[in-house]
C-alpha cells in the first residue's frame, strides 16, 4: 500500500464510513461473497473495520477473520471492535503488503475500496494469489474505479479470472 494516512484523515474516514454503514449495511455486500460457516477470510485494507462483525457473524464458531491495514489506528480500532462485540476469531495484521499467512490458506479475500490507493498493486495481487485457496474467492470492489478498469487491473496479471459480477462486487477465482 501507499503510506498511511494521517490520524485526522483516518478519524474523518471512520465518521464517513459509520454513516455509510448505517445507510448501506455491510452484510448486504458480504452476501455476494459466498462466505459460509468455517471459512477463513481476510479483509485486506480493513480501515475502520466495518466488515469485521458482519463477516464474523457469517463465519460462525469455526471460521476466522484476518484483518490487515498499514495504519496502526485501523488495527487498534478493529481490536476494540472485537473486544466490545466479543468476537474471538479475529486476528489483526499491521502491514503494507505481506500478510504472513500460509500459502493457500484463505477461502475469501475482501479487497474493498483500497486498490486505487496501492502504490504497488502487482505485489499485493501476488500476495493475495499466494494465500488464496485454489477454489477461493477474491471479492473486489472499488468505487474509485469503473468496471473496465477493475477487470483490467485484476485479470491482466494472469493471477485471477472473473467468476461473477454482483450488484456491489466482482468475484474472482484464483488462476492456477
Amino acid at each position: 500500500m501507499d503510506k498511511q494516512m494521517s490520524n485526522l484523515m483516518f478519524q474523518g474516514m471512520c465518521f464517513v464510513f459509520m454513516l455509510r454503514d448505517f445507510f448501506s449495511p455491510r452484510e448486504t455486500i458480504l452476501m455476494e461473497t459466498g462466505i459460509k460457516p468455517g471459512d477463513y477470510v481476510l479483509d485486506y485494507g480493513c480501515g475502520p473495520g466495518g466488515y469485521v462483525a458482519p463477516a464474523s457473524k457469517l463465519l460462525g464458531e469455526a471460521g476466522r477473520v484476518y484483518v490487515l491495514d498499514i495504519n496502526p489506528l485501523a488495527v487498534k480500532r478493529v481490536q476494540k471492535i472485537a473486544l466490545e462485540k466479543q468476537l474471538a476469531k479475529i486476528e489483526t495484521i499491521c502491514s503494507d503488503c505481506k500478510t504472513g499467512l500460509h500459502n493457500n490458506s484463505l477461502d475469501v479475500i475482501l479487497l474493498y475500496d483500497i486498490f486505487h490507493m496501492l502504490s504497488n498493486p502487482d505485489d499485493v495481487m501476488a500476495e493475495l494469489h499466494r494465500i488464496l485457496k485454489p477454489k477461493g474467492i477474491l471479492s473486489f470492489s472499488d468505487h474509485h474505479m469503473n468496471g473496465n478498469d477493475i477487470m483490467t487491473k485484476v485479470t491482466d496479471g494472469g493471477l485471477f479470472l472473473l467468476s461473477k459480477k454482483g450488484k456491489k462486487t466482482y468475484s474472482f477465482f484464483k488462476k492456477e
